[in-house]
């Protein structure tokens, strides 16, 4: 069983396409008998992932697009296309995203690069994608548990992630309250994932991450269930301890403690004593 949109004939768009979750994801969408179309900044990795797309289905059913979600213009270029191609949407996954590090005082192109991909390009891909999706859709916007618990080290990435789920939040709460209109929104939130994003060098698989296939599977037994926010656990992290942390870093705000109190010396007891429920 899947979500009913996952379906034969149906159409899927996914950026960051070429590699990682999204290529997993396509690969799912396909043995499904979906349409898939990949998009990516390179070329020469959609070729290699379209290959690899064309051993679980028809070449026909297959389409790539070079796009960079940063610029507007891009991605309206690539829905027209799909739209030419396939005859529109069903399922967009805004997937794409860099996390090349980043310092609270780094260089600004750095930061603005971050940010205009994965932000921008989850708010480009929505809006201009969302008015042309089937009367039943589906928009998957990949986020990070670094957008919700912003760990220090990496203040750029945990930026455009946090505002990746503010306005996938507001998504949804536009679109179920439109009459007539049945597509939905979702918050994909990855655990520890092993993709060339996190790999830093590393050739095998860290026992701790799960792999991209298994990240997907896991996606689309929650849309099937329906979640909004589909926290992905891994090998390393279980949900109890994911949601443990979310809950300490809310609970800063509420009990006015310092921000990032969980790496804070003075609240370590604290937050283990919490982590076991005491």
């Amino acid at each position: 069983m899947s979500h009913p949109v996952i379906a034969k004939g149906n159409v899927a768009v996914i950026t960051g396409g070429a590699s990682g979750i999204g290529l997993a994801a396509a690969i799912a969408f396909a043995r499904a008998g979906m349409k898939v179309c990949i998009a990516d900044v390179d070329q020469a990795r959609l070729q290699e992932a379209a290959t690899r797309l064309s051993s679980v289905t028809a070449a026909t059913h297959v389409m790539t697009f070079v796009v960079d979600v940063s610029r507007a213009e891009s991605v309206k270029e690539l829905e027209h296309a799909v739209g030419a191609h396939f005859g529109g949407t069903d399922i967009l996954m805004n997937n794409a995203g860099i996390q090349p590090g980043s310092t609270l005082f780094g260089e600004p192109d750095n930061w603005q690069r971050i940010i205009a991909v994965n932000m921008w390009g989850i708010i480009n891909g929505s809006r201009i994608f969302a008015p042309n999706i089937g009367k039943a859709g589906l928009i998957i916007n990949t986020g990070s548990k670094q957008g919700i618990t912003t760990p220090p080290g990496d203040p750029a990435y945990n930026v455009s992630k946090a505002g990746v789920k503010a306005f996938t939040e507001a998504l949804q709460h536009e679109l179920r309250n439109t009459e007539g209109c049945h597509i939905t929104a979702h918050l994909l939130v990855p655990g520890f994932v092993f993709t060339g994003l996190t790999a830093k060098g590393r050739t095998e698989k860290p026992a701790g991450a799960w792999t991209p296939e298994q990240t997907v599977d896991f996606m689309i037994a929650r849309l099937e269930a329906g979640d909004f926010y589909i926290l992905c656990p891994d090998n390393d992290v279980p949900r109890a301890l994911d949601e443990k942390r979310m809950l300490w870093a809310a609970g800063d705000i509420v009990e006015n403690r310092p921000p990032l109190s969980r790496w804070h010396p003075d609240y370590a007891d604290a937050f283990a004593k919490f982590v076991k429920g005491g």
